[in-house]
């Protein structure tokens, strides 16, 4: 499964530590040049920019040739993850503000959040769901309540199934 990324779910999966499932989870994980830059900018997190100074063998940096259209305000990572994803038929792209989100289904693409993939990780008992939102918590990511106790349910179902 091929996945482009947007800026967010990597500075948040770097944050909590949690940024090793992606290459456990998807066979191929591209960012645009752009999303590197942002996760460098002078107020990133210090290990978020130590990761992007260094990024893993796994996180295939391209460029996407073409640009996409759209009306709607979006960042040069967002717009970058977009149009590479559309390029490359990925199955998906991790991408979790609601306009960048939008957009990208406007292009016929799969959007999957940071919290999908804290939850397909969890699946495959990669890591612990409770804990690792508990650390998300702990950043400047926003999620309400409810979707953290769905999340929670969902993975309380999966181990309850035989």
């Amino acid at each position: 499964m091929i996945v482009v990324s947007d800026t967010s779910p990597l500075n948040y999966l770097i944050l909590i530590g949690a940024v090793d499932v992606l290459p456990r989870l998807f066979s191929g994980i591209y960012a645009p040049a752009e999303v590197v830059a942002e996760l460098s900018q002078s107020g990133a997190p210090e290990s978020v920019k130590t990761w992007a100074s260094s990024p893993p063998q796994w996180l295939h940096i391209a460029a996407p040739s073409l640009a996409i259209a759209t009306s709607v305000k979006l960042g040069p990572g967002e717009l970058n993850a977009i149009a590479l994803a559309k390029e490359l038929h990925a199955d998906a792209i991790l991408i979790d503000e609601r306009k960048g989100r939008r957009v990208a289904t406007e292009h016929g693409l799969n959007a999957v959040g940071t919290l999908n993939v804290l939850e397909f990780a969890a699946e495959r008992k990669l890591l612990d769901l409770k804990l690792t939102l508990q650390a998300l918590r702990q950043t400047t990511f926003y999620i309400t309540d409810e979707y953290i106790e769905a999340a929670l349910q969902r993975d309380a179902t999966r181990h309850r199934e035989p």
